[in-house]
């Protein structure tokens, strides 16, 4: 049985990484003070529950899948963790000396690629480090959502969405990264002012995604009642704008012909088209 085998439904496993590399070799064992973590880890935060467990695992019965290594760049005496951190860690804790490692060349994109894969695959992110982990393969190695899509096996708006968390304020970023607010509550917070004091009314009564929904509603301003002042050219300018775009379109000019232009999408494929006319012309 391959240990790196693929979990169905996900676009790359690490048996198929492996295959993109070269030279890869096999060595038994090497002295776990000759390896250090990687730059490129995405995870960050390791269950202590989990951790423990794992260690009283490899205690008994030792470390039964091999970690991913490769050669440091900053030191040539030791090896840097591609996949595997929290096998390394947990076999420290079991007191082992040396532990059981696949050597391979990689660079810095294969090596974040192998270390998001093994993490998604045993759902070891929360929701932020799992979204910095996408935003680094767009931001330092050129991947658009599509190709992380495909990459990970993941649809778009799996990963639109946990992108669109990063934008949230850092109190309640953190409140995800220590799972006291699910993915699905936050996605509800982005773009609003007040998401923090929502997050902790959410958290204080315990509230479910749909009670959520229901009371960001309650929080929003009401725009009923609001007479139009606008201009009858501009109004014009928002229903052409609307007529070609297919969504409403909002302009608010000011005295000095200085404003804003808003669009109001209702879904990701109504977000996704506003982006593509904007490539397309610009």
């Amino acid at each position: 049985m391959n240990p790196f085998k693929s979990k169905k439904g996900l676009g790359r496993g690490l048996s198929s990484l492996i295959g993109d590399v070269k030279n890869t070799s096999t060595k038994n064992k090497l002295s776990i003070s000759d390896i250090v973590r990687s730059k490129l880890q995405p995870r960050k935060n390791f269950d202590k529950e989990y951790l423990d467990d794992l260690t009283n695992s490899i205690k008994e019965r030792g470390v039964v899948q091999p970690i991913i290594v490769r050669k440091s760049q900053n030191d040539n005496n030791k090896f840097e963790i591609v996949a595997g951190e929290r096998r390394w860690l947990a076999s420290q804790k079991a007191g082992l000396n040396e532990i059981p490692v696949v050597i391979i060349e990689a660079d810095d994109l294969k090596s974040l690629e192998f270390a998001i894969v093994e993490n998604v695959q045993r759902h070891d992110l929360n929701p932020i480090e799992e979204a910095k982990g996408y935003k680094k393969l767009m931001n330092d190695f050129g991947y658009d959502q599509d190709k992380v899509a495909k990459f990970i096996g993941k649809s778009r708006a799996h990963i639109a969405n946990c992108l669109r968390l990063l934008s949230l304020p850092e109190n309640v970023i953190e409140l995800i990264e220590t799972n006291k607010l699910s993915q699905g509550h936050a996605k509800i917070l982005v773009g609003l002012n007040n998401s923090f004091l929502l997050a902790k009314k959410i958290i204080n009564k315990k509230l479910s995604v749909r009670q959520a929904e229901n009371l960001v509603r309650l929080f929003k301003t009401p725009r009923k009642g609001i007479i139009s002042s606008k201009s009858a050219d501009i109004n014009d300018l928002e229903n052409i704008l609307k007529s070609k775009l297919g969504i409403k379109v909002s302009i608010n000019n000011k005295k000095n012909n200085r404003g804003i232009i808003s669009f109001e999408y209702k879904d990701l494929d109504q977000l996704n088209r506003i982006i593509e006319v904007l490539k397309s012309n610009y």
